[in-house]
């Protein structure tokens, strides 16, 4: 709330603004009689002319002060006072025409209101010129100020040079514009010039005295934003970017909105759209179960499925930190006394007949799994007890209670696989496609990629190895992966599982692949560190240069979603599966590797050695 003093302040300016385009229109009249009459004065000391200057001024003051610039405090020379201003003139203007068409006995000509209009236009506009420009000018030679480049001149770039320009205490000041759109080349915004593209960011820099460049395009591609990162980094620049306009309060960006350029945003993922109603209709109201609920995904996932108003959601991990960390976002506290968190392994068959007898979910996620390949590669008989058998056992007890939707959480891995953690979530997607032949509920597969900031993402090893001081490790130069985010990955899950059909697995859209040497760079560059060596160590057992979302023998298929595709995958009978007891890791290895490749039902017998 403004005081007092502030709003008398307030008025006393905009009435001295009044005044000041009042004497403009009292030059404007003099000056238009004067250059009418070829420069003679007698015409214009006149009663008559004396008349019609009064009625000018006071025809701009009433219409000004009742829907004109002086109704409201407008920010000096924005495009809300020049357009108010533009409407009083043009209303004065007509009400002076009419003046003299009733009032011939004054002796003014009938051209004189549009001269004197165009003169006064012109002579109010100036001055807010004149004092914006001298306000801007002053702003820039504030030494506390940030000079700033900003790339974009689209709305979102507009919007935000002219709120950083109107703002003193933003802390930047816009000293030039880019934008790759030559069309754009003559464009200025509240005096700030376009001054090329991309290419004379350096040029721009130093001229200017920039320190920092502010990417202004919320939807740019990653590769748009790691080039104009690498030009920053050889200029000296500090790198800032906004964020979608849809995700500023109001819509109008500020200095507050801006924030470093991070792995999501050189990655390029993208929005995601979600049907909400159809997610809601799926969760809204019913008892969801999610396992693996301390882990990364399962966490994320519990906190979208909270969004859509369960009645229950029990939370299931053998982890119970994990859990407590969940509890903790979710709830705000880690008492774990709640019956909403479950400590059970899933390895444990009768433990989970159990769970599932007391909790009787409607809806179960599973994403309880064993994850990091090398260790896998060394002991295969933890992915078939975990990866294969725990599914099995959460299958099972979900069939017996009548659960309503199943989704199970595979991965790319599994696509071709060629790993012990492939081969495993291949086998769980033939089992969950088993079920759904065999159970009157729905039985779903989701597949995606890697999960960027997940637990044993790439981004948590580099980053702890850049606060050592390196080396990174990477395998291979030309190794590259899918990345997504987690609310992204957990988002498009929850859209799978409503859509999904029974006994498919349903892939997700992620993008084009990148090569983890990028994200380590992008890594080393944005710690700030330049003595950071990357080392090549060599692909390791089972690790391909580039994943794969399908196999070659998998029909791709379109949803009802653009980023969600499916295919079928042939059912492995669940009664064999459970009949194994494989005695050695290499058993395990064995048994995994034959079945994952099976890609025809006509193929299902298994040896149960």
């Amino acid at each position: 709330m403004l005081t007092t003093r502030e709003q008398r302040r307030i008025r006393f300016g905009r009435w001295m603004w009044a005044f000041l385009d009042a004497a403009i229109w009292v030059l404007a009249i003099v000056g238009a009689a004067w250059l009418r009459f070829d420069f003679r004065t007698d015409p214009v000391a006149t009663p008559g002319m004396a008349w019609f200057l009064g009625i000018g001024v006071v025809l701009h003051l009433i219409v000004g002060a009742l829907i004109g610039p002086y109704a409201v405090g407008h920010e000096r020379g924005s495009f809300e006072e020049t357009a108010d201003i533009g409407k009083t003139v043009l209303i004065t203007m007509t009400a002076l025409m009419a003046t003299l068409l009733v009032a011939q006995g004054l002796m003014v000509p009938r051209s004189l209101p549009f001269i004197a209009g165009a003169f006064a236009l012109v002579g109010m506009f100036s001055a807010r010129f004149i004092i914006r420009t001298a306000r801007v000018r002053r702003a820039a030679a504030l030494p506390e100020e940030r000079h700033a480049i900003i790339f974009g001149a689209g709305e979102a770039g507009r919007r935000l040079t002219r709120s950083l320009i109107r703002d003193s205490d933003s802390g930047f000041q816009p000293v030039a514009l880019l934008d790759d759109d030559r069309s754009k080349a003559r464009l200025r915004i509240e005096g700030v010039k376009v001054r090329g593209t991309r290419a004379d960011l350096a040029r721009v820099a130093e001229k200017h005295g920039a320190d920092t460049l502010i990417i202004a395009l919320p939807l740019a591609q990653a590769s748009t934003i790691r080039e104009l990162t690498e030009l920053a980094e050889e200029a000296g620049l500090t790198v800032l970017t906004l964020p979608p306009v849809r995700d500023i309060i109001g819509g109008r960006p500020t200095a507050g909105d801006l924030r470093n350029v991070d792995v999501a945003d050189l990655l390029g993922r993208r929005p995601v759209e979600l049907d909400m109603a159809v997610i809601a209709d799926q969760i809204a109201g019913k008892r969801v179960l999610v396992t693996g609920a301390g882990g990364s995904i399962g966490s994320e996932l519990c906190r979208q499925i909270m969004r859509f108003g369960p009645a229950k959601l029990y939370m299931l991990d053998r982890d119970e930190s994990g859990l407590q960390g969940t509890q903790m976002t979710l709830q705000g506290n880690g008492l774990l006394s709640s019956d909403e968190v479950v400590l059970a392994d899933i390895r444990d068959v009768a433990t989970m007949a159990e769970v599932f007898s007391t909790t009787r979910p409607d809806i179960v996620f599973h994403a309880a799994a064993l994850k990091h390949l090398p260790l896998l590669e060394s002991y295969p008989l933890e992915a078939w007890k975990s990866n294969v058998l725990g599914t099995l056992n959460v299958l099972t007890a979900a069939a017996q209670v009548g659960v309503g939707t199943f989704v199970n959480i595979s991965t790319d891995k599994a696509a071709n696989p060629t790993c012990v953690l492939g081969y495993s979530k291949r086998v769980a997607e033939r089992l969950t496609a088993d079920f759904a032949r065999r159970e009157p509920g729905r039985y779903v597969s989701v597949r995606f990629g890697n999960v960027l900031g997940s637990r044993g993402s790439v981004v948590h090893a580099f980053t702890a190895q850049i606060e050592r001081g390196g080396p990174i490790t990477v395998t291979h130069p030309d190794v590259e992966r899918f990345f997504m985010l987690i609310p992204e990955a957990c988002q498009l899950v929850l859209e799978a599982a409503s859509i999904g059909r029974d006994g498919e697995v349903m892939v997700l859209d992620m993008g084009e692949q990148v090569k983890i040497v990028d994200v380590a760079n992008t890594l080393v560059r944005m710690s700030g560190r330049r003595d950071i060596d990357i080392v090549y160590t060599g692909l390791r057992p089972g690790e391909k240069l580039g994943e794969e979302l399908f196999s070659t023998h998998e029909d791709r298929r379109e949803t009802a979603h653009r980023l969600v595709s499916s295919v079928g995958v042939p059912e492995i009978e669940a009664s064999t599966v459970g009949r194994l007891r494989p005695s050695s890791h290499q058993d395990a290895a064995a048994w995994m590797r034959e079945e994952s490749v099976t890609m025809s039902s006509d193929a299902l017998r298994v040896d149960a050695r």
